[in-house]
């Protein structure tokens, strides 16, 4: 007698080699090259990944489906990533996991205090930091997870960082509302210091600074516009045109 077709599509479990197995991860993450990088984290360690960019679009992923951990970018095109979770600590019925995820360390205690149950630093692109955080989250038993080394790490693609340049290059001008230009600069900062970028990562960090100290920050601007300009079209080193 012939198995019955539903035994084709038994729900995944968890297994030693794929300890994330029947896991459902919601990342809100507003980069590409840094959700890139959780895609492949979470293929190789059996999780199903879903995106959202920003605070409005995780609210209709979490209106539809019941993610088994929420992963939330602290930093935001339209707000911050904490209030997010604090609201989905004090949910009824709670997620089983909430986990913060940050380029900015400085930033894990304020987000273990609003209710994440552990905290992601970026670049995050370790195998064995990632499952270790996920599952700590779950409360599950690493015992029976198959080790893996500190060094298997994943690659994202070199183009996704492309995209997120030429996402924000728009917003870097002097005449660009000064809200958009401090999304621009806190946003590249962390996804050069992913992309093992460090001169743009420097040159943003030090706009966001400026615009905190209230400095003046044309040159600022201007000089990672320039950098940003270069990766994207100048066909140097660090042109990924």
């Amino acid at each position: 007698m012939p198995e019955p077709m539903t035994s084709f599509f038994a729900a995944p479990v968890a297994t030693a080699d794929r300890p994330l197995g029947g896991v459902t991860i919601l990342l809100v993450e507003d980069s590409r090259f840094a959700s890139e990088a959780v895609r492949l984290l979470g293929m190789r360690s059996g999780a199903r990944i879903r995106r959202a960019d920003c605070l409005r679009t995780a609210e209709r992923h979490l209106a539809t489906y019941r993610p088994t951990v929420v992963l939330v970018d602290l930093g935001l095109p339209d707000g911050s990533g904490i209030d997010l979770i604090r609201r989905l600590d004090r949910a009824v019925p709670r997620l089983p996991a909430i986990l913060a995820t940050s380029g900015d360390e400085a930033l894990e205690q304020a987000a273990l205090a609003a209710g994440a149950d552990g905290f992601i630093a970026k670049p995050c692109i370790g195998l064995a930091a990632f499952q270790s955080a996920v599952l700590s989250a779950l409360k599950t038993d690493l015992a029976a997870v198959r080790r893996v080394s500190a060094a298997d790490r994943v690659v994202p693609d070199v183009l996704a960082y492309r995209d997120d340049l030429a996402g924000v290059s728009e917003l870097l001008s002097a005449e660009a509302e000064p809200t958009d230009v401090a999304y621009a600069a806190r946003f590249l900062a962390g996804v050069a210091r992913s992309a093992d970028d460090p001169p743009l990562a420097e040159a943003a960090t030090q706009l966001w600074s400026g615009m905190t100290d209230g400095g003046p920050t044309a040159a600022l601007i201007a000089r990672v516009a320039g950098l940003v300009e270069q990766r994207l079209h100048g066909g140097g080193a660090r042109s990924i045109a």
